[in-house]
Parts: C-alpha cells; structure tokens; sequence
C-alpha cells in the first residue's frame, strides 16, 4: 500500500469518525472533548472513568454512542446493596429439565454504562475487571467471551459526596482515560 492509499484510507476514517461525532452532539450537546475521548478509548480499546455529579448527560453520552455504532446497550446502577452476580449473571436451576441455565447479567453488552460505580462495595466493583482486562466472564467454573466491540463508560461522583467507596488501584487501572 503507498502513501496515497494510506492518506485516502486515513481521510475515510477521519470522515466516517466526524459523522459518528455528529451523530452523538445532536443528543449529547456542548460537550465536543468528551465524545473525541470516549471515541479514542473505544477504538484503542480501552475504557472511559467520568467524575461528574448526577444529572450531567453521562447516561445520555453511553445511549447515542451504542445507537450510533449500532451496538448492544447496557446500563448497571451500581448501589451499596449489589453483588457480584448482579453484574455478571447467575446460574439458575430449571426444574424441567434439571438442569441449570445460565443468566447472563448486564456485562453482557458491546457498551456497558457502569453508572455511579463508586457507590457499590469493592467486591462488586471488582466484578468488572476479568471483564475489562480479558473481554471474558468467569461464573463458577465456567468462562463466557464477550461481544466485540465491548466498552465500559463508568463514572463515579466526587468522593465528597455521601455514601461513595473509593475506587482502588486495580479497577481504576482497567481505565484508559
């Protein structure tokens, strides 16, 4: 491939991601720096921390980014009472047939909103890291692969606030920006 076919190809992107931009600021408006960095980490990746309080168009960003890429969305309310298995699914026993079925959990999605995720015990942070780091899911002793593309968009309030759990190195780590 030449120079000239890298520059066209490189023009193609560039329009094709201009659109996308498009697309999210009709919903998600005003804030032009964040679409671009949520868009570097998907395609690089990685994964996108928001610090912001309540009410400030995070949910709004996850939803028209999934629309407009024509992805499967999913948004996980993180709260102090939540477990594990609440985010990654379960295994449940049919009586039918005897046997059990697993029930995936909202993981299971291309772009997970993991919405206020300093509000939930470290335990249950720490269920989206096999997920982040390995785009896989382990329940018991059974592993599950998840969709590509697969982007977690969290954001957690300032710590000032009350009835948030600091988020440590390791989940913080899973972060690209």
């Amino acid at each position: 491939m030449g120079v000239e076919s890298i520059v066209e190809v490189g023009k193609a992107e560039v329009a094709m991601l201009s659109g996308v931009i498009a697309e999210v600021e009709k919903v998600f408006v005003g804030k032009r720096d964040v679409v671009e960095l949520s868009l570097a980490a998907l395609l690089a990746g990685g994964h996108l921390l928001l610090e912001d309080v309540p009410g400030t168009g995070k949910t709004t960003l996850a939803k028209a980014l999934s629309r407009v890429l024509d992805c499967r969305f999913s948004r996980i309310q993180f709260t102090a009472d939540m477990l594990p298995t609440d985010v990654l699914g379960t295994f449940v026993f049919n009586p039918k047939d005897g046997q059990f079925l697993f029930r995936a959990g909202p993981v299971f999605a291309n772009v997970v909103l993991a919405d206020e995720i300093n509000r939930t015990s470290p335990r249950t942070q720490s269920a989206l890291l096999e997920a982040m780091n390995e785009r896989q899911v382990t329940v018991d002793t059974r592993t599950f692969d998840l969709e590509s593309p697969f982007f977690v968009i969290a954001n957690q309030n300032p710590k000032e606030l009350h009835g948030t759990y600091p988020l440590t190195e390791s989940p913080l780590d899973r972060f690209l920006i």
